[in-house]
């Protein structure tokens, strides 16, 4: 079972190497909901007390970052007629060499970390670091907002994945918590996306700047 489970935070870690490599935004959407699906999972492997909480928190999870948000996402890429980051601020390669830079980074750290014996050979911690710098990096080098939208579920998603760490810890209305955060951040982006797609012929965010009353 934990051979399995570290193929699948394998799997997880180089969809973010998918998310920061290429320039189709349908793919960097399908990328990161399947990257979704397969969180949504991880906590059938983490903890082997599993309750009708966490059978529950799976597929909320499973359903929302696999269906209901990629979704969402794909409507606006239509409504706002994109397909493609053409011009990043940094470049699809310089992208995933600053990935693969934080990402070794994040295994070098996780190992000076204070886990508890039954947690500290897993790859779930290195794998969250990994997450989040590559959503941080996504939300800063990006110009399309759907893209900077992208980011932040990655960012979501490496700190959901620490979090399974205290799965047993966190009450149930934390974990939905941080669930209604994910979808309230993705409906205000939502927003702007509409505002700046209606007002020009682009949805870039350098344009938020010229959005005015």
């Amino acid at each position: 079972m934990s051979q399995v489970f570290d193929v699948l935070i394998i799997l997880a870690v180089a969809l973010n190497f998918v998310a920061l490599g290429v320039s189709r935004i349908r793919m960097v959407i399908t990328a990161v909901a399947v990257q979704g699906v397969l969180l949504g999972t991880f906590p059938l492997f983490v903890h082997t007390d599993v309750g009708p909480r966490v059978i529950l928190l799976v597929i909320v999870t499973v359903v929302l970052k696999g269906q209901v948000i990629p979704s969402y996402l794909l409507y606006a890429m239509r409504e706002a007629d994109i397909r493609h980051e053409v011009k990043p601020v940094v470049s699809f390669v310089s992208s995933m060499l600053l990935g693969a830079v934080g990402t070794g980074l994040a295994m070098m750290y996780s190992y000076t970390l204070p886990l508890t014996p039954e947690h500290s050979g897993l790859l779930l911690v290195p794998a969250s670091f990994s997450t989040v710098w590559t959503g941080f990096l996504m939300l800063t080098t990006r110009r399309k907002a759907i893209m900077q939208v992208l980011g932040f579920l990655l960012l979501e998603n490496g700190i959901l994945l620490f979090g399974l760490l205290l799965l047993e810890a966190m009450p149930f209305l934390v974990e939905v918590g941080v669930l209604l955060d994910l979808f309230t951040g993705v409906f205000v982006m939502g927003i702007i996306i509409h505002h700046i797609s209606r007002e020009f012929a682009s949805i870039s965010t350098e344009h938020l700047s010229e959005l005015k009353e």
